[in-house]
């Protein structure tokens, strides 16, 4: 018997939901300096210098949070239809993306430390692998069960989204590799792979006009 398959209506706002929380998360970790800080530090433009581990883990997950909802949104704009499968998978993707916020706060607070700041470089990036696996089950599970828009999407599109995906699964695993080397070049890694996913990504645009897409959203609430 066929999976019973509806729309994506509910799963894409859903999933802003989590992003949105998530990308916000992060600002929590950077704190106002207390008053014993301040005078230990001789000033507030020391003390808030000194904060700048937390700046780096701020611009560099909010940078990975931001893309990953950005692929998201063009993953689903070829997904036009969702089933359990599909909706257990992002929810697993949805794991990572809420999770992204605490390896970030564990490497603002080691990136200082030459003792503890490799194991917390890695995992960031072990997280990173996470939430990448499961962007490629997700873009898997569509394509494999018949998920993609009823117009269809051009096999270019398809393959882009595809062999991106896998290269950069490829890259988070050698990033968190090369922790335990440089943390400065891992990191680097993926500052590089955020930027690189982002603008990408607009090559992969959906290939379904505005009209097409409307059409396939009555089609979907009528399932």
């Amino acid at each position: 018997m066929a999976m019973k398959t509806s729309g994506t209506i509910r799963l894409e706002p859903f999933s802003d939901g989590v992003f949105a929380i998530a990308i916000t998360l992060l600002i929590l970790e950077i704190k106002v300096p207390a008053q014993a800080e301040l005078r230990a530090a001789d000033g507030l433009w020391r003390a808030l210098a000194e904060r700048w581990p937390n700046y780096v883990g701020y611009v560099l997950s909010f940078l990975v949070i931001g893309v990953m909802w950005a692929n998201h949104h063009t993953l689903f704009e070829y997904i036009r239809s969702t089933n359990r499968t599909l909706i257990v998978i992002n929810l697993v993707l949805l794991v990572g993306v809420g999770f992204v916020p605490f390896p970030t706060a564990v490497l603002a607070d080691h990136l200082t430390e030459p003792a503890t700041r490799s194991t917390a470089t890695a995992f960031y990036g072990a997280t990173l692998i996470f939430t990448s696996l499961a962007f490629n089950a997700l873009w898997w599970i569509g394509r494999k069960q018949g998920l993609l828009g009823e117009t269809g999407a051009l096999n270019a599109g398809i393959r882009t989204i595809a062999s991106r995906y896998a290269v950069a699964l490829a890259c988070y695993a050698a990033a968190t590799a090369l922790a335990l080397v440089n943390i400065w070049l891992s990191l680097s890694i993926h500052l590089v792979l955020a930027l690189w996913n982002g603008f990408s990504d607009m090559n992969a645009s959906s290939p379904l006009s505005g009209g097409d897409l409307a059409v396939l959203d009555v089609a979907t609430l009528k399932r």
